[in-house]
């Protein structure tokens, strides 16, 4: 069930120069918008519970990775997982926190949340811009029966780089050969249309402030900002709204087992349920970190967050790890952290 996003006690949000007048088991991170909203709600609940703070930093995946490969932070926090040969060059580990979903999202009026169905193909063709307003063809035949508006397609992409723009556009590269071809995949691409807003935050925004505006966001953006997000066609051929509940579907098929360094991206997952950009956070901490101590720390906060953490984040429509994924984690910390 989808419920609506609430501002929380936030965490503070520090630039990357900052000097931390910190206690010792105070620890720092900084990436993924994505995860911002529960990792928020779990910092303050972390806080209250034992006195030590997290100072997260939302600033973009690519951000994360850079700040953690320059030890400027304890960990970062990606939603792009990096392959196993780039972690060993920089000395990494990294391990799931949570999972959730990507959800294109519009300004069009008279649309409410959920009742725009697109497809793969026709949602590559919008930010290919091949697709110039809304009562295109294309749309109109994916929704017989909703009256829509002869108004100007506007994307909105992110500025930044970004590991939800990563999933999304892994998503597109498998869905439409032309986009896989032309634009292809990564945390930053060169996009063919649209404009740039930095951080899940920004596209928001823009979105929100754009008539005939289309992005993506998580989920917890699009409810929290009101904005209506689309159902979509999946794998199966079935059109599923995002819900915490389509992101467990298409977790269910993931092999973590086999997955090395956690090394996996799910999107376009199997299942009749599933939802076709759902995606994974990952947090990248030193192998061998410079203060022994936050590395403790570090691992000891998100322990604590897969012991009880699980209501924030299903509150906020993330979906929680299972447990033998988190026994999977505690193995690979026992195994590859100093």
């Amino acid at each position: 069930m989808i419920h609506a996003f609430k501002s929380r006690a936030a965490v503070a949000i520090l630039a990357a120069s900052s000097v931390f007048a910190a206690n010792a088991a105070d620890i720092t991170g900084a990436g993924a918008s994505f995860i911002y909203p529960v990792m928020s709600k779990w910092s303050a609940d972390y806080s209250t519970a034992t006195g030590n703070k997290v100072n997260y930093q939302s600033i973009g995946s690519g951000g994360g990775i850079a700040q953690i490969k320059a030890k400027t932070v304890d960990f970062g926090s990606s939603d792009a997982p990096l392959k196993p040969e780039d972690l060993a060059a920089a000395g990494l580990a990294q391990f799931p926190s949570v999972i959730g979903g990507v959800v294109p999202v519009v300004n069009v009026a008279g649309i409410a949340p959920g009742a725009l169905k697109l497809d793969g193909a026709v949602l590559a063709n919008i930010f290919l811009g091949k697709i110039k307003t809304w009562n295109d063809p294309a749309i109109a035949a994916l929704n017989p029966g909703v009256t829509l508006p002869n108004a100007k397609v506007t994307v909105v992409h992110r500025s930044d780089g970004s590991g939800t723009t990563f999933n999304f556009v892994n998503y597109l590269s498998k869905v439409s050969p032309e986009w896989k071809s032309s634009v292809g995949e990564g945390t930053s691409v060169q996009w063919p249309a649209g404009i740039g807003g930095k951080g899940n935050e920004g596209v928001a925004a823009y979105v929100k402030q754009i008539k005939g505006g289309i992005g993506y966001v998580e989920l917890s953006y699009a409810l929290q900002n009101k904005l209506s997000y689309t159902a979509m066609k999946n794998a199966a051929g079935k059109f599923v709204q995002p819900s915490d509940a389509s992101f467990a579907a298409a977790a269910a098929s993931a092999d973590w087992a086999n997955a090395r360094d956690f090394y996996l991206v799910m999107t376009n997952a199997p299942g009749a349920e599933s939802w076709p950009i759902t995606a994974t956070n990952f947090i990248l901490v030193q192998k061998t970190p410079k203060n022994a101590a936050n590395g403790k720390a570090t691992q000891e906060f998100f322990r604590w967050v897969y012991k009880n953490g699980d209501a924030q984040a299903r509150q906020l429509d993330y979906v929680p790890l299972p447990d033998s994924l988190v026994r999977q984690i505690e193995t690979y910390w026992s195994q590859n952290l100093k």
